[in-house]
């Protein structure tokens, strides 16, 4: 079998650097855009999108273009050894189109067209959403590939029994810090938090839901190391919507309004009416949507992913989110009624608040001599 973690930090360091060009190209297209997100510079942008592409099948062919296959074989071999589940099914669907993505990636290394040429054009345009795909889920088929870990051995039932009781009375005194979770092979939820007991701190592992009843200790460690050798790895987490578009392969988001922009306006304003407008714009829905619209959408997206979730505080937090959205969906509305009567009063400020007049410093005239220094005089020295 080849080396699996050798694989599997290869995939990271491809998706570590695809990352950062995604950063940067982002940079690079603001320039781009006006002061709403839309993109005014069309040669200068698609000029970022290649740079991006060129450097993203470099790092390719460094990390991938030889070692993509057996990383396959071993997720797929992984795979079979898992019981039947839907998801299963998904993941078996997603490393074909792994591989799919690595054989038309590879056409392109192997008979890349020429430079500055329509066609290299084309073949770039093509090939991004194949390193979009492996730079979005390659970790995808190094999870799996992963599987093949062979756990350290489990407690004894006085030993679980002992260090469960002892974790769940940490909890209960607040003394029992979680800091990362996922989900085994065989459908169990893992933590493994501090259990912090007179003064010092052990690394332990859960199974369970820590909010709910039931969860167990399944194992204690005196290192991070240790722990990573000695417990199940995890299986590849969930997404909230299948059909989402990818980090690195978004559409063109849509123009809007920034809110600071707004606040200067109103700042700015001469009458109600252009008050009144500005927040009509904050509370505006649709294409283009207003600052409080888009903060609904993100509180309800929040709180789907939240329930999502599946755990106790996960379902409190989607709650709490959701109530949080309906209150600033009746905000909106507030906001809106607000713009109408300030509207509707037709008015202005009244004329004893003036402008206070701008602080212009003057520039010398160029080629003019600067007024002489006064003379010093020197007084003659007091002798005793």
């Amino acid at each position: 079998m080849p080396d699996v973690t050798e694989l599997v930090d290869r995939v990271r360091n491809f998706q570590l650097r695809v990352a950062v060009l995604s950063q940067k190209t982002e940079t690079a297209l603001d320039a781009t855009r006006d002061r709403y997100g839309r993109t005014i510079l069309r040669h200068e942008a698609h000029s970022a999108l290649t740079r991006r592409t060129e450097k993203a099948l470099e790092s390719y062919a460094e990390y991938l273009d030889q070692h993509a296959t057996p990383l396959l074989d071993v997720a797929h071999s992984a795979l079979e050894a898992l019981p039947p589940a839907r998801h299963v099914t998904a993941w078996r669907d997603l490393l074909n189109a792994l591989a799919t993505s690595h054989a038309q990636i590879r056409r392109v290394l192997n008979r890349p067209a020429g430079p500055d040429t329509a066609a290299a054009r084309e073949q770039q345009t093509d090939v991004w959403p194949h390193l979009a795909l492996w730079a979005e889920y390659g970790d995808t088929a190094a999870s799996l590939a992963d599987q093949h870990h062979q756990p350290g051995p489990q407690m004894t039932n006085e030993e679980q029994q002992l260090w469960t009781g002892l974790a769940q009375a940490a909890r209960r005194r607040g003394e029992l810090d979680l800091v990362e979770s996922w989900y085994a092979a065989d459908g169990r939820l893992i933590t493994w938090a501090y259990l912090v007991e007179d003064d010092t701190s052990t690394i332990v592992a859960l199974a369970g839901d820590p909010d709910a009843p039931g969860w167990e200790v399944i194992g204690h460690f005196d290192t991070e190391a240790a722990a990573g050798q000695a417990l199940p790895r995890a299986v590849p987490p969930g997404v909230l919507r299948a059909d989402a578009s990818s980090r690195f392969n978004r559409p063109e988001p849509a123009p809007e309004r920034p809110l600071r922009e707004l606040i200067r306006e109103v700042v700015e304003a001469r009458t109600a009416g252009e008050v009144a407008e500005a927040l009509h714009s904050a509370a505006q829905a649709g294409h283009g949507a207003g600052p409080l619209v888009r903060l609904k959408e993100l509180l309800d997206t929040a709180s789907e992913y939240s329930s999502a979730l599946g755990t106790v505080q996960g379902q409190r937090t989607g709650a709490r989110l959701a109530a949080l959205g309906r209150q600033l969906d009746s905000l909106t509305d507030e906001v809106t009624d607000a713009a109408d009567d300030l509207g509707a009063t037709v008015g202005v400020l009244p004329p004893h608040r003036v402008t206070a007049p701008p602080r212009i410093r003057s520039r010398p005239v160029v080629n003019t001599t600067p007024p002489a220094p006064p003379a010093r005089t020197t007084a003659p020295a007091h002798r005793p």
